[in-house]
C-alpha cells in the first residue's frame, strides 16, 4: 500500500513572544539554505575559524577554545559537564529555578558528589552564600546559571571565577538564555566555560550550543582524552586522568576537531554552523553596547506596560533579566485561557511557568529578532485586549502608553 502522505509543512506565522524559542532573524533563515559542504572541505574550515573568531567577541573573550556543539542549549550543558567533572568529586551547584536544578540532575548521572547553594524561585544566591559554601566543601566545579528563564531572574557572577582560581576549582556558566542580549563577560568574571543557545537572544533556532573555555579549563580537560580506537592517530595522545564518559560530548576530541588537526570526532551540523555564524554576524554588527541596550529598553518596556495594566511582575527589579518578563496571573483568570487567546486570535505566544511557579505567572519575551518596539506594543496591547474579555479591569491604552513613555 502506498505510505500515507502529508501536505508541505506551512506553520502559521506567529509572533514567539514566550521564554524561547523565538522567531528567527530571517537572515539566518536565509543563512540556513546555502548549500552543504563537506566536512572537512577547506571553505567549510575556513567556516569554522570564522565562527571561532565570531564567538569570541560575543563572549567578550580571547579564548582561543570558543567554538560550537552540536545540538540543543542542553548539549553544551552536558558536554561542559561531562567533560569537567570526573566521577565521584565534589560538584558545588548554584540553584534558584528550574535550570539549577538541572545542573543537578546532570552532575547526578556523572556521578559526582553533588553540594548546593539555594535560594527560593524569584531570588537570586548572595556570593557570600556561594564563597562560603564554595570554601567549606572544596569542589572542583562551581556550576550556576546566569539567567534562569523559569524565574526570569539574572544571578550575579562577579567574583566567582576569582573565588574558584583561589580554591583551585573551575566554574561553569549556563548563559542559554542571555548570550547577546545582556552581557556575558567570559574574560572579565574569570569564568571556565560558559555554553549557550541560539534561540533566546541571538535570534537563531534551536540545534547549536555555543560554548567558550578557558586555557586552564583546555588543559585540564585534555587530560581525560581518550581518542576512540577507529580514529586513532600518532599526532594526538590520551592523557592520564579518568576517561571523559560520553563519547558524543567528549570536549578532548570536539577540541581536537575544530583544531587543525580536524579530528574526524562526528559530522559537523553543516547548517546550523551556518546558522550560528549570521547570528554572531548580526550581534556584532549591531554592537554588543547597542545590543544590550535594546533588550534593556524593551524589558523595560514591557514591565512598565504590564504594571498599567494593574498587574504585578514577578521578582525584583533589581536582578531581573532584562529579556523575559514574569507576570502574576490575577485572581480569577484562567491563565491558560488568556494564553490560548493570545495564540488563536492574535498568533502571539507567551509561556507559562514550572515547577512552583505554574500557575502563577506568564513569561513574557522580548529578545533577539523580537526585543523590537513595534513586537512589545503589539504584544502589550493583545495581552491587554484579551484580559479585558475574560472580565479584568484595564483601561484601554494605558499599558501601550506606559510601554511608550520608556521608549520615548
Amino acid at each position: 500500500m502506498m505510505a500515507e502522505t502529508y501536505r508541505e509543512i506551512d506553520p502559521p506565522q506567529r509572533l514567539l513572544m514566550g521564554p524561547g524559542p523565538i522567531n528567527a532573524h530571517p537572515r539566518v533563515l536565509r543563512a540556513m539554505s546555502a548549500d552543504l559542504l563537506g566536512q572537512f572541505d577547506p571553505e567549510f574550515t575556513a567556516y569554522m575559524n570564522e565562527t571561532m573568531a565570531l564567538y569570541r567577541r560575543v563572549f567578550m573573550t580571547e579564548n582561543r577554545w570558543t567554538f560550537l556543539i552540536d545540538g540543543t542549549a542542553r548539549a553544551g550543558i552536558e558536554a561542559a559537564l561531562v567533560s569537567l567533572i570526573e566521577p565521584d568529586s565534589t560538584v558545588l551547584i548554584v540553584r534558584s529555578g528550574r535550570f539549577g536544578l538541572l545542573l543537578t540532575e546532570i552532575v547526578e548521572r556523572i556521578g559526582a558528589k553533588i553540594e548546593t547553594v539555594d535560594a527560593e524561585w524569584g531570588q537570586v544566591v548572595p556570593f557570600a552564600h556561594i564563597e562560603e559554601a564554595a570554601r567549606r566543601v572544596k569542589p572542583q566545579v562551581v556550576a550556576c546559571v546566569h539567567g534562569d528563564t523559569s524565574t526570569t531572574m539574572a544571578q550575579p557572577l562577579e567574583g566567582l571565577g576569582r573565588l574558584c582560581h583561589e580554591i583551585g576549582a573551575y566554574s561553569y556558566v549556563d548563559a542559554t538564555a542571555t548570550l547577546g542580549g545582556m552581557p556575558v563577560e567570559a574574560d572579565r568574571w574569570g569564568a571556565d566555560v560558559v555554553t549557550a543557545g541560539l534561540q533566546k537572544c541571538m535570534g537563531g533556532p534551536s540545534g547549536s550550543a555555543p560554548i567558550t573555555i578557558s586555557g586552564r579549563a583546555a588543559d585540564f580537560i585534555a587530560s581525560r582524552k581518550r581518542v576512540e580506537a577507529g580514529i586513532r592517530r600518532q599526532d594526538i595522545e590520551d592523557g592520564n586522568r579518568a576517561r571523559i564518559g560520553s563519547n558524543y560530548f567528549d570536549l578532548a576530541m570536539i577540541m581536537d576537531y575544530w583544531s587543525d588537526k580536524r579530528l574526524n570526532h562526528h559530522t559537523e551540523a553543516t547548517t546550523m554552523l551556518y546558522g550560528a555564524r549570521e547570528c554572531a554576524r548580526l550581534v556584532l554588527e549591531e554592537g554588543l553596547v547597542n545590543r544590550f541596550a535594546r533588550h534593556k529598553a524593551m524589558g523595560a518596556a514591557m514591565v512598565a506596560g504590564a504594571r498599567a495594566m494593574g498587574l504585578d511582575v514577578f521578582g525584583s527589579d533589581e536582578h531581573r533579566m532584562s529579556n523575559v518578563t514574569g507576570i502574576h496571573i490575577p485572581e480569577g483568570i484562567d491563565g491558560e485561557r488568556v494564553r490560548t487567546r493570545m495564540r488563536e486570535e492574535f498568533e502571539i505566544e507567551i509561556g507559562s511557568a514550572f515547577g512552583p511557579l505554574q500557575g502563577k505567572i506568564w513569561r513574557i519575551g522580548a529578545m533577539g529578532y523580537n526585543a523590537k518596539k513595534h513586537k512589545v506594543l503589539i504584544t502589550l496591547a493583545a495581552l491587554e485586549a484579551v484580559l479585558r474579555a475574560e472580565g479584568f479591569k484595564v483601561k484601554s491604552g494605558d499599558a501601550i502608553e506606559a510601554a511608550r513613555a520608556v521608549l520615548a
